[in-house]
């Protein structure tokens, strides 16, 4: 039994995408973003009240790298892990645990523009400064691309930033990352990804959030 617990268009979106690349029966269970996973039954399967949450069996995982890590680890025949051993498993790992680098930025925008309802709860001076540390991750992500995938082949660390990066589309526009720009036409032309996009606007009613002006 795999279940994944899901809200459409956050950080579960890169195990949802896994769970499709290597084309696994799963039930999906999905909830709004809102304070239901804070709640009864949820927060007993995860305290902390956020999702990704996966049930295999008897286990419960949460964290999104730890769900790669073992998924990839239980169907290795997909080959989009890569084991210990590998020339490229450092490299994987490092790439499969950056997309949480990205996404602590998103995240601090997506606060800043979805999350918080009022005007004077928003701070100009952390969506500027947000915005640029993840510009910063996102050119990271341009110097490690040598050609179609992060590494040889398409794999799960192509997955994780490639869900990272469909977040980050939102506050910086690509335009100035030619090759990340490339690949994530790459991923998102994918079957897989297509299945997990958010059915409707999900998280972001907008294609892009821009900082507000700066006061004078």
């Amino acid at each position: 039994m795999i279940r994944l617990h899901h809200c459409p268009g956050t950080r579960s979106m890169r195990s949802l995408w896994l769970l499709y690349e290597l084309d696994l029966d799963f039930d999906l269970v999905t909830y709004p973003f809102d304070k239901t996973l804070r709640e009864e039954p949820y927060r007993s399967l995860n305290p902390t009240g956020r999702v990704p949450t996966l049930e295999v069996d008897d286990h419960v995982i949460t964290e999104s790298g730890a769900i790669t890590e073992f998924l990839c680890e239980r169907f290795p025949d997909a080959g989009l892990g890569r084991p210990p051993g590998n020339p490229e498993r450092v490299d994987w790992l490092i790439w499969v645990h950056f997309a949480e680098t990205i996404s602590q930025h998103t995240a601090a925008l997506t606060q800043q523009h979805v999350a918080l309802y009022e005007d004077h709860m928003r701070s100009p001076i952390i969506m500027h400064l947000e915005a640029k540390r993840l510009a910063k991750t996102l050119r990271t992500v341009e110097a490690g691309l040598q050609g179609d995938y992060l590494l040889s082949s398409f794999s799960a660390a192509d997955v994780g930033v490639g869900q990272a990066v469909y977040m980050a589309s939102h506050f910086v526009e690509l335009a100035a990352f030619p090759k990340l720009a490339g690949w994530f036409d790459r991923m998102q032309a994918r079957e897989a990804y297509r299945k997990a996009l958010p059915d409707g606007p999900g998280l972001y009613a907008e294609d892009f959030y821009a900082p507000w002006d700066l006061p004078a």
